[in-house]
């Protein structure tokens, strides 16, 4: 299947797009939106690469599954588009920003595409998700696939931020080198576990700070 994702990450990722675990991958996505109602829509899949190239990655956020509700999935773990209401998970980061730098998110969307187009890698673990069933295209490919991405980003790059919340997000830290990364780890902003450690966990000043100390521009999460 001709994968259809920005330039830079098609080279990087080629050799992943050739091995037989991807092309399994693909003919079972196919098939599977052939059939189904599948989130997000096709177009949308690879959205996080083709906001944030390859080159301009900054930050790395790691989130699990595409949503599964209509019209929330758009590609980008946490976001959702313009007009739907706020997840519980991006409420909470939103009150973490909140926190950190004592302004209101109050009147804030759910499209993080500004952030995207910052250098935010809002990378799920997984990229396609069936319609009301959370987790229905784990185990498929698409954690290989992006464990590939993850190791890609911190062997040929310097000086990034991964943020990684919740135990899902934290065990694809084994493939990130810590000599040359910063590696941010909370709990997940889930309402079940935000108490735990995300609030108050400071990420948003860290990876600011860190990215000024190695004189890049620094996020604007406002």
């Amino acid at each position: 299947m001709e994968v259809k994702i920005e330039a830079g990450w098609k080279r990087q990722m080629e050799g992943e797009f050739q091995k037989p675990y991807f092309k399994e991958l693909s003919n079972f996505v196919r098939g599977e939106y052939t059939s189904k109602k599948i989130f997000p829509p096709p177009k949308d899949i690879f959205n996080a690469f083709d906001f944030t190239p390859f080159e301009k990655v900054k930050v790395v956020i790691l989130g699990q599954d595409p949503y599964h509700n209509e019209g929330q999935a758009n590609g980008l773990c946490f976001a959702v588009g313009v007009g739907m209401a706020l997840p519980p998970s991006l409420q909470n980061i939103f009150k973490e920003i909140e926190q950190e730098y004592g302004t209101s998110m109050q009147n804030k969307t759910g499209d993080l595409t500004p952030w995207a187009k910052q250098g935010v890698l809002l990378l799920n673990a997984t990229l396609t998700v069936q319609a009301h069933l959370a987790g229905s295209h784990q185990n498929r490919g698409w954690e290989e696939f992006t464990d590939a991405v993850v190791a890609k980003l911190s062997d040929e790059r310097e000086g990034l931020v991964f943020m990684l919340w919740g135990n899902y997000a934290k065990s694809k830290g084994g493939h990130i080198d810590r000599t040359k990364h910063l590696v941010l780890e909370a709990a997940h902003p889930s309402p079940f576990s935000a108490y735990n450690g995300f609030f108050g966990c400071g990420h948003f000043k860290k990876a600011n700070e860190y990215l000024v100390a190695h004189s890049e521009l620094p996020i604007d999460w406002l």
